[in-house]
């Protein structure tokens, strides 16, 4: 059986590597010569996986963006652009921003890229119920080691948020309810999570009210209740992350995590994180 703390602890040191590619100028440039906004770029690199997805495809999966802002982006977007160049744009992007930071200079990039591919080949071996990832796994494995990297942690980042928003749904949380708890957990500032979710703050306070009617929220803050719950979510999104990793025996796992860690630093490090890049 696999190590679940080990997956989650994999995952979670090569997590800045994929989500480097929200932030990044290489990418809002690439977007933009492509006459797409910054919105309209997410939206549209995200879901061309898909195809043109449409903007109810997109809300159904991307699950907690305020579904007026998708549908201010899409289909607008496809009239601009196929999914075919902005995916190409968004693996550029990607390419370029990673050698910007220099990760391509790390030691144990090919180790690293081929041992997180076997985790996310494996994890392809098993989309049902994963839509978002399912489109992903469909695309073509770049030969590029560093690519090759950023592509599998791309496929294990959407096979685990498939499994975030089914357990989402398991426990009664909506989208807007998902970003308050979000928020209140002090995992991400909440003044971010309602400019680049764009809910009106009518439904984000009654969102707030319908939480502190279940006991989970009081005030501001998460109550043991809400804690308790959040934890829930947490520990189940990691156990039906970990089916992924699978292929990997312990020792490889152990050795994926301990690789892992200057990729995300170095991610970090270059501030390849930071908005606005």
């Amino acid at each position: 059986m696999t190590d679940v703390q080990l997956a989650r602890q994999s995952w979670r040191r090569l997590e800045p590597l994929h989500g480097m590619i929200y932030f990044v100028p290489e990418a809002t440039e690439r977007y933009a010569a492509l006459g797409l906004d910054v919105h309209a770029g997410y939206f549209a690199s995200r879901s061309a996986a898909f195809g043109a997805a449409s903007p109810e495809l997109v809300i159904a999966t991307f699950y907690n963006f305020c579904p007026a802002l998708v549908r201010r982006a899409l289909p607008a977007a496809w009239e601009a652009v196929t999914p075919e160049k902005i995916l190409q744009a968004r693996y550029d992007a990607a390419d370029a921003a990673l050698r910007r930071g220099g990760i391509h200079e790390l030691p144990g990039l090919a180790e690293t890229a081929a041992l997180a591919r076997r985790a996310a080949e494996h994890a392809c071996e098993q989309p049902q119920g994963r839509p978002l990832f399912a489109a992903h796994a469909t695309l073509p494995w770049p030969s590029d080691p560093l690519l090759e990297l950023w592509h599998a942690q791309t496929l294990l980042r959407e096979f685990r948020g498939d499994g975030h928003v089914a357990t989402l749904l398991a426990e009664g949380v909506g989208p807007l309810e998902a970003l308050v708890l979000h928020g209140a957990s002090g995992g991400v500032p909440t003044i971010f999570l309602k400019l680049s979710r764009a809910w009106p703050e009518e439904e984000w306070l009654a969102a707030e009210e319908s939480l502190r009617g279940r006991g989970l929220l009081a005030g501001d803050e998460l109550t043991a209740e809400g804690r308790a719950l959040k934890q829930r979510i947490e520990d189940r999104t990691d156990e039906l992350a970990a089916p992924a990793y699978a292929a990997l025996s312990d020792g490889e796992l152990a050795r994926l995590a301990e690789l892992a860690r200057p990729f995300g630093r170095g991610v970090v490090g270059a501030g390849l994180l930071n908005i606005g890049g």
